[in-house]
């Protein structure tokens, strides 16, 4: 594929993934870590000429070694010695990716802020700070408690943060984080944690990934789940905006992971940039067209990119974390894994299991949302003391015929008013009977309107793929709803008190050109949801086969019937 030599600066699992995607390209990586059995080093042997190199990835004299092997440098962490980067870039041999300027603005999170917020990026409001009682007593004034005291460098998965309540605690913060220059950031009560992939070419061309969510435990990424569900539809494409936005301030080529904050009244905030592959893209490696590592091959050797899209509906990654010296419990989820449809586990070959430590990640995509949830379950249930992240991400699925809606439905069914309930069940009656999980609930088109707005807006965005509307008399709940929505809109004419729900047949059926509303018969929402199961079915071989299972079904049952009527005779038959 490429004859050009890639050193890869850090040999851990970022490394591991990005080694393993270089070897079905056939390009040649060269590591540069300590030891013989690093975690990337496990996954290529190189040619004689091109051997791994024992040493530290901050050590001046092996990096000036790795550069006389390669054609291109990258990392896999940032904190190396830029130093020494920048005189290998000026020897004009070495290409490196990221550029070392970017890389010296990244590994400094105060310099980082300063750096994004000079290019008119939003970032929570921060303050350098002097390392004494003082300096953080001033930066209290100044933001506010409490206040998170961070560490401007050598900081990640939570290291080097420290969380000041009040003055009484800033004894407490100093000898948590001593010796480390320090800034302070006001602390922001958050909706969500958002996280976005950028890829960057050596042209400055730049893709992003979907926006996913994270979700952090103990200060390390617990979960992502991708693509990001949100009640606000704008919100993932503004995440993919502003992240490629941060990117393109920056030099040079390869992945970069851009951390957010998604605060309650809905805007957005940069926490921070990883100048390498990142924890939240581990799921591109199998949901998406074209993983995050790979790309960041493609990108530093300026081979055309690869589709950031996703593959599939939906996909979640379950970090493998350390909670003691032995690796029992890591090896428990993993085995637990192997029985998960579509899961996929990754171990790193790391020597020495520690708590907290990441030692590998699990990744599970799914053709719904709920299946995918339903899957990560025993997971977490195999994991010690995560009863919490299995109510809150993994809750039990609501009990056929009990009439509560799913937490993560395909399908919204709505109407108008409470008394259309009766001619809507059977509809509820046949999603349950295919286990297409759905909800159900009220939205008046008249009475109720900014609630239907804010419902067929936020559908697509919260993982509906089809909505089934019911409404009598004047009937615009479904149109009006398909008016705001791209999705799939199916009405059913609800029979009213006078016209015998012509009427609102009629107002259902008569939509004007572009805005489809597909119509079934009055008081038909079987139908609407037979209809609803067969779309959903064109995507997923499923349904579609249970589909198939009961059409023939419905043949059976008059087949029987034929059989009957020609034993009877019409005439007995007729008085049954």
């Amino acid at each position: 594929m490429d004859t050009r030599t890639v050193g890869v600066l850090g040999g851990g699992q970022l490394g591991r993934m990005l080694a393993a995607s270089a070897s079905l390209l056939n390009i040649n990586i060269v590591i540069l870590d300590t030891g013989d059995r690093s975690p990337a080093k496990q996954i290529l042997n190189p040619p004689a000429h091109l051997t791994h190199i024992d040493g530290s990835f901050t050590d001046p004299q092996k990096i000036r070694e790795l550069a006389e092997k390669v054609d291109t440098l990258t990392v896999e962490i940032e904190h190396v010695d830029v130093d020494v980067l920048e005189d290998v870039e000026r020897s004009g041999r070495v290409h490196i990716h990221p550029s070392p300027s970017t890389i010296r603005i990244i590994q400094d999170k105060f310099r980082q802020k300063n750096h994004l917020r000079s290019h008119g990026l939003p970032v929570a409001d921060f303050s350098a700070v002097d390392s004494s009682v003082d300096g953080i007593k001033a930066a209290g004034l100044d933001l506010g408690f409490p206040l998170m005291l961070k560490s401007r460098t050598l900081a990640y998965d939570g290291r080097g943060n420290f969380v000041v309540h009040d003055v009484s605690e800033v004894g407490d913060a100093l000898s948590a984080l001593s010796n480390r220059p320090l800034y302070a950031e006001r602390l922001i009560p958050l909706a969500k944690e958002l996280a976005v992939m950028v890829v960057r070419t050596t042209s400055g061309e730049v893709q992003s990934y979907a926006t996913v969510e994270t979700v952090h435990k103990d200060n390390v990424c617990h979960l992502v789940f991708a693509p990001l569900r949100s009640t606000d539809n704008t919100v993932a494409e503004k995440a993919r905006k502003m992240a490629e936005v941060a990117i393109k301030t920056f030099h040079g080529a390869g992945i970069f992971g851009v951390e957010m904050f998604l605060l309650n009244d809905g805007s957005l905030l940069i926490n921070e940039i990883a100048p390498r592959p990142h924890n939240s893209g581990h799921y591109t490696i199998e949901a998406c067209y074209t993983s995050q590592y790979e790309n960041h091959l493609r990108a530093i050797l300026s081979l055309p990119l690869g589709s950031t899209e996703m593959k599939v509906p939906c996909a979640a990654m379950l970090n493998l974390l350390g909670t003691s010296d032995k690796m029992e419990d890591v090896m428990q989820v993993a085995r637990a894994a192997l029985s998960v449809a579509g899961s996929s586990v990754h171990l790193y070959g790391k020597n020495e299991c520690r708590k907290g430590r990441k030692m590998g990640h699990i990744t599970l995509v799914a053709d719904e949302d709920a299946r995918l949830h339903d899957n990560l379950r025993p997971l977490l249930e195999a994991i010690p003391d995560s009863s919490k992240s299995i109510d809150q991400y993994s809750p039990s699925p609501p009990v056929p015929g009990l009439g509560k809606s799913s937490h993560f439905p395909e399908v919204g069914i709505i109407m108008g008013s409470d008394s259309d309930l009766p001619t809507m069940l059977p509809a509820a009656r046949i999603l349950d009977t295919f286990g297409v999980p759905y909800e159900l609930t009220i939205v008046s088109a008249h009475r109720t309107p900014d609630r239907m707005v804010a419902y067929a807006r936020s559908a697509a965005s919260r993982g509906l793929r089809v909505i089934i509307a019911g409404a009598g008399g004047a009937a615009h709940l479904p149109g009006m709803v398909a008016a705001m929505t791209a999705l799939p809109v199916i009405g059913v004419p609800v029979k009213g008190s006078s016209l015998d729900g012509v009427d609102s047949l009629h107002s259902i059926v008569q939509m004007p050109r572009g805005i489809p509303v597909a119509t079934v018969a009055i008081n038909n929402s079987t139908n609407a949801a037979l209809l609803a199961v067969r779309v959903l079915g064109a995507g997923t071989p499923r349904l579609r086969e249970a589909m198939e299972h009961y059409m023939r079904s419905l043949e059976g049952e008059v087949l029987t019937k034929v059989d009957k009527l020609e034993r009877l005779g019409w005439e007995t038959y007729g008085q049954k």
